[in-house]
């Protein structure tokens, strides 16, 4: 058993009177007898759903999508490159390569190959997923390229030379760090600081490491010094390297939960605290500290700074302890329709990306003036955007230091990216998305719910206008962590479910970011009850206003939203027709004990202490299913690959609903990791069979087989 997977996950004591807990293993005997179990429904779930005369229609064409050749290359910079990963049928795992920014501009960029993770695999007989790089800035001629097995979270990392585009092996001094869930950063050419699993109390009780190991080039990893630890029931530790010229710095960070961290100012071998409230986000830049607070801030003989806002000072008046009023500006305050979605530097402006009532507006300030100026960027609205700043404050000179990719779309319009400059409202067009499904006669609604507590929930409401109580609708949400469900474009919801005559509804629940950190944490804790309470207030709504009924109502969520799913299934099961459970929580009795559990405790509350399991208690899926209920026949998805969210809540719930009598599908694809596939053939499979389940119980009248 790895590190990562707590021993104490399979701890019999700890059970109580589970009667499904074997299905929890992952190794030895009971993880083969688990697998068996797996096998033996997924089998059974294939041969069901891909006989579905909407299967392989849908699986065609998904993988079209997935595949097409018109998608945008979506690139990251490193120097005067632009690097892409690019799968397709003839690279399923992908080709990870180059272009210069003037090539992009290109319709057809000359793309330059660095690395076939397909030849690579089948070199070494291994299943790899790339998860990214790690560049030596500023002339980024050495990397660190993450390589997942199957798609985990646990990854390896091995040193990359970008310019003869091959990798360093140890023999010859390259670095090379196992496979565990690691945190590393170039300290210089030659050293790393690295977070990883180094052995007995290296990692945390959530499996992210608890130590920062300063390695020399070619001295061993085992024998690299500690120079900075957290403690065992921390969430992790990080590192930041700040290379910018005459800003260099290096910041030490314990996450303390999943909303608190203490941060560290590394400084002549000394940890100096960054002494700010520990819920609030602080990103050093440049000159600057950007402040974004959690909870109200009150300063001493000073304002209160509500939450959800973003301040701006000068890190040397920070530390010179001049932190009263006239050393912060405000950049944004929140309201209650609008909220900071997000931000970014340019070399001269700070851009908000902000949200009105779930639609993206684009504000500018530029820094270059004392005070700084603020402008309103003339952007398309409403839908989603999304700035990727150019500006690389580690290059001594930087011809793009102003510029910045502007991505939009919306639940219709495909996806866009265009060139920009901060300072103007003009902009290139660089890659536009052709359209994936024909939208004509289609429309796009925001209707607001009332939920049990008189909160105006708001949602979208996508399809054919006109359709009535008769049409299959799918209520997507998630409602968790913070996270915004902000509009997307979706050529697979869109061939699979709106083109074939299903509605699509986003609902924008308590519990996500939609309305900043209050909005969050309202539905935190023992308040996470409403959560649900929002996304039941949004269904019965839709059945009101005769846009929907139960028998065609299907609700969908993944992670967190599998829990959300999960529990209103539960809750209330004469409401839905449909529920895909993807990658979900559902045993909060033990969710703390397995795999990243236990970082999640200041989102849920921990289960151990009697005052948080009684409300947990209270929604847990797994522990309220009853006998005599009739639920609606569920389709669990997971994958074996999962080292984040156990695949052992998806199993224990579909075994104990099976054991109630309760027919339900289920599927786990054995690679994957939490995204639940490693490849598009196994993305498209895997929403196949979704939007199979979805058709067979939503597109027909339901028999009493397929509603048990």
């Amino acid at each position: 058993m790895s590190h990562s997977e707590p021993s104490a996950s399979l701890d019999p004591s700890t059970a109580g009177d589970d009667p499904f807990l074997w299905l929890e293993a992952l190794e030895g005997a009971e993880g083969e007898r688990a697998l068996a179990w797996v096998r033996e429904r997924n089998d059974a779930t294939l041969a069901a759903l891909k006989a579905e005369p909407e299967f392989e229609p849908i699986r065609e064409e998904l993988l079209q999508i997935l595949n097409a050749r018109d998608r945008i290359p979506h690139v990251a910079r490193r120097g005067d490159w632009f690097y892409n990963l690019w799968q397709d049928e003839a690279h399923p795992r992908g080709l990870w390569r180059r272009c210069t920014l003037e090539d992009y501009q290109l319709a057809e960029p000359p793309w330059r190959l660095v690395l076939d993770l397909d030849a690579l695999g089948r070199d070494e007989g291994r299943s790899w997923v790339f998860h990214g790089a790690t560049a030596l800035a500023p002339d980024y001629r050495r990397c660190l390229v993450s390589l997942s097995d199957g798609g985990a979270d646990a990854h390896e990392l091995r040193e990359f030379d970008l310019e003869a585009l091959r990798f360093i092996p140890p023999a010859e001094g390259g670095f090379f760090v196992p496979e565990a869930k690691s945190d590393v950063e170039w300290l210089d050419a030659d050293t790393l600081l690295v977070g990883s699993d180094f052995g007995p109390d290296s990692l945390t009780e959530s499996g992210y490491p608890r130590q920062i190991r300063r390695w020399a080039r070619g001295t061993p990893l085992d024998a690299a010094p500690v120079i900075f630890e957290g403690e065992k029931d921390d969430v992790s530790v990080s590192v930041s390297v700040d290379r910018t010229p005459g800003f260099e710095r290096v910041v030490f960070s314990r996450a303390l939960d999943f909303y608190n961290e203490s941060r560290f100012l590394w400084k002549n071998g000394e940890f100096v605290a960054i002494d700010l409230p520990s819920d609030m986000s602080v990103h050093l830049e440049g000159p600057w500290m950007l402040l974004r607070p959690r909870t109200d801030w009150a300063i001493p003989h000073g304002p209160t700074y509500p939450a959800g806002s973003l301040l701006l000072m000068e890190e040397a008046a920070f530390w010179k302890n001049e932190r009263h009023d006239k050393h912060l500006r405000v950049m944004f305050s929140p309201t209650a329709g609008r909220s900071l979605e997000d931000y970014t530097l340019t070399h001269h402006h700070l851009l908000l990306n902000v949200s009105e009532h779930v639609a993206s507006r684009l504000e500018e300030w530029d820094l270059s003036h004392r005070p700084p100026i603020l402008r309103q960027v003339k952007a398309p609205f409403p839908g989603t955007l999304s700035v990727q700043s150019l500006h690389d404050p580690e290059l001594a000179e930087d011809r793009l230091g102003d510029h910045y990719l502007l991505h939009y779309c919306d639940f219709l319009t495909p996806d866009i990216v265009c060139l920009a400059q901060a300072g103007t409202d003009a902009r290139e067009t660089l890659k536009q998305r052709g359209a994936q499904f024909d939208a004509h006669g289609m429309t796009v609604e925001q209707r607001f719910a009332t939920s049990a507590d008189g909160e105006s929930v708001p949602y979208f409401v996508i399809g054919k206008a006109g359709r009535g109580a008769d049409t299959p609708t799918l209520l997507y949400g998630y409602g968790g962590f913070e996270v915004s469900l902000q509009p997307w474009y979706s050529g697979g919801n869109g061939r699979a479910w709106l083109a074939r005559g299903g509605r699509l509804v986003v609902a924008n629940i308590r519990g996500g970011g939609e309305y900043g950190p209050r909005w969050h944490q309202a539905a935190t804790l023992a308040h996470k009850q409403r959560s649900f309470d929002d996304f039941i207030a949004v269904a019965e709504d839709l059945v009101a206003h005769g846009l929907t009924r139960p028998a065609r109502l299907g609700i969908m969520g993944g992670s967190n939203g599998g829990l959300l799913v999960g529990a209103c299934m539960v809750q209330r099961p004469e409401l839905f027709g449909a529920v895909v459970c993807q990658v979900p929580l559902l045993d909060m009795k033990r969710y703390h004990l397995l795999l990243a559990g236990a970082s999640w405790v200041a989102e849920y509350g921990d289960p151990d202490e009697p005052e948080d399991w009684a409300h947990i208690a209270a929604y847990s899926p797994y522990q309220q299913l009853k006998a005599g209920v009739q639920y609606p026949r569920a389709l669990f998805a997971t994958s074996t690959r999962d080292d984040r969210v156990h695949p052992g809540h998806a199993r224990k719930m579909a075994a104990r609903m099976l054991a109630l009598g309760q027919a339900c599908f289920y599927y786990e694809n054995i690679e994957g990791g939490h995204g639940g596939a490693a490849d598009n053939q196994q993305r498209a499979l895997l929403q196949a069979l979704e939007f199979a389940y979805l058709w067979r119980q939503l597109g027909r009248e339901a028999s009493s087989g397929d509603a048990a």
